[in-house]
């Protein structure tokens, strides 16, 4: 796993983003995320603000989004809670960043199903396109990082790529993800096996076949 720096406030950070407030269509999106707690429960909307925070923060930089600490304490000021109870929900969690990213932040998961069936060859990809672990590439485009497990264990090896995952990857198959999203192009999510849909077995169902096509009781049968 890569190292995490220490986070930033510098005049200049807080330059750019001392104003930070939400726009109109998220002053209405938080408005509907209020609106699921009951009063005085306002904590509860920490990480739905913070994700939409990130997410206006990435469209204004042309990246995937990330947290200054003065939009921290902005979304700290808009549930009245201290800035300490939101700092801590967005540094334990990995969806958020705390650091500038790139238009892509590559997440290679590591752990151990991926790494048996070859992530260091999704990281080689990745390397092969410029990318270092824990860093951006110099024009913006990449930010690759290394994280644990993300319930992809069936189709390992994969990344998170932003929003999307993919899956049954190997060299040829991240580089031609990597290129795709480099032209500008929306290459498929999810598995990169042909013919396999989500994480049924490869080749077709060996169990429950009856099961494929409809619905079938086999209490009678066991």
């Amino acid at each position: 796993m890569a190292e995490k720096p220490p986070l930033e406030d510098t005049p200049e950070l807080r330059a750019r983003w001392g104003g930070f407030a939400w726009n109109a269509a998220n002053v209405a999106k938080t408005q509907e995320i209020l609106s699921r707690y009951p009063a005085g429960r306002q904590q509860s909307c920490t990480i739905p603000f913070l994700d939409l925070a990130q997410r206006q923060v990435g469209a204004e930089t042309d990246t995937q989004g990330w947290l200054p600490i003065p939009v921290i304490e902005f979304v700290a000021r808009e549930l009245s809670l201290p800035v300490i109870r939101v700092l801590e929900v967005a540094s334990f969690y990995t969806m958020f960043n705390l650091h500038p990213v790139g238009k892509f932040h590559v997440q290679v998961c590591g752990t151990t199903p991926c790494m048996l069936r070859g992530s260091d060859d999704v990281m080689a990809a990745c390397k092969a396109r410029g990318m270092k672990k824990g860093h951006t590439t110099e024009d913006g485009m990449f930010t690759l990082t290394e994280v644990e497990c993300m319930g992809n264990c069936s189709s390992a090896p994969m990344v998170q790529i932003n929003d999307d995952n993919f899956e049954d990857l190997d060299y040829d198959r991240t580089i031609a993800i990597l290129d795709a999203l480099a032209k500008g192009e929306s290459p498929k999510a999810g598995t990169q096996e042909p013919g396999r849909h989500t994480v049924e077995p490869v080749g077709g169902a060996t169990t429950l076949k009856e099961m494929v096509s409809a619905n079938h009781d086999y209490r009678g049968e066991w």
